[in-house]
């Protein structure tokens, strides 16, 4: 189980929090068709290492936060408020 330590609340078990998703995939483009949307959305790499993800801490403060997790071993490198997500 994952400890996350909300900027917020403090430590908390990651079952209050709820995954939001890649914090890394740009969606806001609006000049690419339909079918290129779609790849680049479901047809991603999905590379070991450390990963931005968007998670909300639903039984907590209910903010958005970005995770840096390694996808192997789970460590947390860091939590960050989703104010502004930059690539």
């Amino acid at each position: 189980m994952l400890l996350i330590s909300c900027p917020f609340c403090g430590p908390r078990s990651e079952d209050e929090f709820a995954f939001g998703g890649d914090a890394t995939l740009d969606t806001q483009k609006e000049d690419s068709s339909t079918e290129l949307f779609a790849d680049k959305l479901f047809l991603r790499a999905n590379p070991k290492g450390w990963h931005k993800e968007l998670w909300t801490h639903r039984y907590g403060c209910r903010r958005w936060l970005i995770i840096e997790r390694h996808t192997v071993t789970h460590q947390i490198r860091s939590v960050s408020l989703a104010t502004a997500i930059s690539h």
